[in-house]
Formats: structure tokens, C-alpha cells, sequence
């Protein structure tokens, strides 16, 4: 079992202690002094559970858990700390960590605990290795947001459905991924999903791609051709576009919806169909209708089930996770060693507005690939992102406008809820980052935890 432990800067565990441990026989140790370290060693290691003697220099316990949690969310975190109380330890375990000690802890105990976090840890491992065996679609979703938990929820519930699902968010979003993680999680998986792009041909042409056509039915059609919906029989059609269709192909889109049969080009005989429809736009449908450009009774068929996919920008909490997946990715598909990424380079990533949201992640990770080179880790050179949509420091005017009433004002309270307004906005604008959010207003991750503390009890 491989333990790392964490000192404070410029200190060491003591050696009887370490040398009791290591002569138990269970755990491979390796110490690193200071939490910084402590991360970047994270980033590389495959380590069973982590020891930590606070306190840890200018980090709080509550800032180092949240990104020890950040960088390698499965590796359980005990605590240490002499002088700690038993407010501290349910602060810190409700926060995430595994157990904390105070003073007094023998090695015995301390060892008993290691062993049944690491045990903890491979139960989790197991758990997840057996959810993704029954549940393969969640493969085709990365991120551990809130909207994304939401979305493999919906995805739980109506994959085994014939429900038609309607699914909106802006280009790049991954549309087409949550298509294919419904089919997946259907009785249908078995056979393959069918996807048109509805805006990539003029109408006619679009109507023979759907519902094919007979030999002669318009000039130059000289062979008999299954459509779309033909292939799609007793699977899934994934319409991607289909704000951008023709209103008269709407209207015969709608009847195969709601019959459940089809005729093809040039031919009277009708085809009974058993097709699931997906459907996926990044057009405001609503306001299409109001336009007379989209049918509304096309509308209400197909948003049986409509899941909203959010732009990255709502999700940052999800950028490491995408940039790891996609380092592997391609790493794996032009068949050189898997390189790292560092932490500037991500924090970079997060302080950017993705306007091509998970599309342009992906390709903004396979040009730094490329322009690395040889090097096994990329630097935030390697990413030219646009300045343009970086996040600025938030600007505040020097001389706020603020009128006096009569009566006077609560001046302690008055500039109190000035900062409060500054904090909130950089902690919005860092998507809750901490230390974005600290860097922001040019302010040391402590005193910004120390002034939101404050704050906090001046409105309690």
C-alpha cells in the first residue's frame, strides 16, 4: 500500500514513527514536505491514501482537502493535528477527509485507519469498475458537475424508453456524445445509431436521405435506396440540426412521427417503422416558432424529453477532467508516451471563457500536444488562447457611487457588503475557485479565505 506523507515546509515526519509504520510490512512511504509539493506529486502517482500533519503552512485545512480532492478525488485524506479539537475533526471529515486525529493517536491506530482508508478506496475502485461494466454509456460522459450528474440521471431513466428526446446547448457542447449515451443505455445498443445532419443538405436531397426513394423517382435516381429511417429500424435516428430543416419536410417528419410509417420517394407502397428519434439543435427553437420557422406541433413532438446540455463556461469544474481524458485521448491515437499537464496551464484553461466550449478544449489540448514536442508536460505557453476571452480582474471604481440617507448609514456594514459583492463576483466569475479567485483580486489565497470568514460572521 503506498502512503504519502504530507509535512508542513521545511519539516519531516519523525523517523520512529515512520520506521514503526514501515515495520509493519503494509506501507510503502514516501514523504514530501509541503502541501504544494504534495500536490504536484499527486498529479503523477498512483498513491493508496494520504497522511497529513497540519498544520500546512499558509493553507488552510479546508483549501488543501478541496484540492487534494481537485487533483485525485478517490484517494482518501487522513489528518493530523496535535492541537486539533473535536470541531475540527467533524469540520474536516463532513469537507471530505477520512478521519482526523487529534492528540494522542498511537501508531497502532494510526495504522489501523491507513489500512481501512486504502481498503475504502478499493471498494469505491470496484463499485465504479462494476457501475461502468453495467452502465458503458457513462463512458461517453466526462465531468462530475451538477449538470452532468443531472444529465446521466436523465440518461439512467429514459435510455431504456422509446421516448423521443430533444437535446439543446450551443455548438460544441457535446450533442451528439449525449445521443449516443441514450442509445447506448437502450434495449437497442445492439444495433447501430443512425445520425443525419439536417443542415448539411437542401431540402431535397435531405428528404431522399431520410425516407429514400424508388429507381426513377427524380433525375438521377437510378438505383433503389433505403433512407435513414429505413436503416434506423428497430434502432436509434439521431436528427443533429433540426432548427435548420425545411418547414415542408417538418411537416413530413411530422407524420412519420406520429404514424410510425413512411413512403419513399416515388413510391406509394408504406413502410411500418420502430425507430427511436433523438433530436439536437443549438437554435432557440421558441423563438423559430414565434419566426414561423419551426412548426410548433413539430415542437411538442419531438421535446418529449428535453435535456439542456450547459456551456463549459457553467461547468469549469470540469475542464481538468476533460483536458486528463483528452491528453489520453490522443496521446493514445498518435501512439507517443502519455504526457501531463501543469497546474498553471490548467488554471489558465479555467480562467478562460470557451466560446467553442468542449470542441474547442479538445483542439486547444491537441495543438498543445503538438507544439510540446518531446516534452512530457505542458506549459501554459503551450495553449495561445485568445486574451480577448480571459477572464479580467474585476475592475471596481475607486469612488464607488454610494448616497447618504439622512438618517446616516451603518458605515462597518456598508463597506462590508462592498467586499461581500467584490468576493461573490470573483467566486462567479473562477466558477467558486478559490485560488482563481484570490489571483483575481491580486490577494493571497489566505487573506481571501480569511476576509470571506469574516464577512461571513459580520452578516450572521
Amino acid at each position: 500500500m503506498r502512503l504519502l506523507w504530507v509535512c508542513a515546509e521545511g519539516t519531516a515526519p519523525g523517523d520512529d514513527e515512520k520506521r514503526a509504520l514501515e515495520n509493519l510490512g503494509k506501507f510503502s512511504i514516501e514523504t514530501v514536505s509541503g502541501p504544494v509539493a504534495a500536490l504536484d506529486e499527486l498529479k503523477d502517482s498512483g498513491f493508496d491514501c494520504i497522511l497529513a500533519d497540519l498544520p500546512l503552512g499558509e493553507w488552510t485545512p479546508e483549501e488543501w482537502l478541496e484540492e487534494v480532492q481537485r487533483v485525485r478525488s478517490f484517494v482518501p485524506v487522513v489528518l493530523r493535528d496535535r492541537r486539533g479539537s473535536m470541531d475540527d475533526a467533524v469540520r474536516l471529515t463532513k469537507l471530505g477527509a477520512y478521519h482526523f486525529f487529534g492528540e494522542g493517536a498511537t501508531v497502532a491506530a494510526l495504522a489501523r485507519v491507513l489500512e481501512e482508508a486504502v481498503e475504502y478506496k478499493r471498494t469505491r475502485e470496484l463499485a465504479l469498475f462494476g457501475q461502468a461494466l453495467n452502465e458503458p454509456w457513462k463512458g461517453l460522459l466526462v465531468g462530475e458537475s451538477r449538470p452532468m450528474q443531472d444529465i446521466a440521471h436523465i440518461i439512467r431513466l429514459v435510455g431504456p424508453r422509446r421516448s423521443t428526446v430533444l437535446i439543446t446547448g450551443e455548438t460544441g457542447t457535446g450533442k451528439e456524445m449525449v445521443a449516443r449515451a441514450i442509445h447506448m443505455a437502450s434495449s437497442r445498443a445492439h444495433l447501430p445509431m443512425v445520425a443525419v445532419n439536417c443542415s448539411a443538405l437542401p431540402e431535397a436531397l435531405l428528404e431522399a436521405e431520410l425516407f429514400g426513394h424508388v429507381k426513377g423517382a427524380f433525375t438521377g435516381a437510378v438505383n433503389h435506396r433505403i433512407g435513414r429511417f429505413e436503416q434506423a429500424h428497430r434502432s436509434t435516428l439521431f436528427l443533429d440540426e433540426i432548427g435548420d430543416m425545411a418547414l415542408d419536410l417538418q411537416a413530413k417528419l411530422l407524420r412519420v412521427l406520429q404514424e410510425r410509417e413512411m413512403q419513399r420517394l416515388g413510391s406509394s407502397e408504406t413502410v411500418r417503422l420502430d425507430v427511436r428519434v433523438i433530436a439536437a439543435t443549438n437554435a432557440d427553437l421558441a423563438e423559430r416558432i414565434r419566426e414561423n420557422r419551426f412548426r410548433e406541433d413539430l415542437y411538442y413532438r419531438l421535446n418529449v424529453v428535453p435535456i439542456r446540455l450547459p456551456p463549459l463556461r457553467e461547468r469549469l469544474e470540469d475542464v481538468p477532467l476533460l483536458v486528463h481524458h483528452f491528453i489520453e485521448k490522443i496521446c493514445r491515437q498518435e501512439d507517443i508516451p502519455s504526457k501531463r499537464i501543469s497546474q498553471e496551464a490548467l488554471d489558465r484553461l479555467r480562467s478562460y471563457h470557451w466560446p467553442g466550449n468542449v470542441r474547442e478544449l479538445e483542439n486547444a489540448v491537441e495543438m498543445a500536444i503538438a507544439l510540446s514536442g518531446d516534452r512530457r508536460e505542458l506549459h501554459p505557453g503551450d495553449f495561445p488562447l485568445p486574451s480577448s476571452a480571459l477572464r479580467k480582474p474585476v475592475c471596481v471604481a475607486t469612488t464607488p457611487s454610494i448616497r447618504i440617507p439622512k438618517e446616516g448609514l451603518d458605515f462597518e456594514r456598508t463597506v462590508s457588503d462592498f467586499e461581500r459583492a467584490i468576493l461573490d463576483q470573483a467566486l462567479q466569475r473562477t466558477g467558486g475557485n478559490k485560488k482563481l479567485a484570490a489571483e483575481m483580486l491580486r490577494l493571497k489565497r489566505t487573506t481571501f479565505s480569511a476576509k470571506l470568514k469574516s464577512l461571513a460572521k459580520v452578516s450572521a
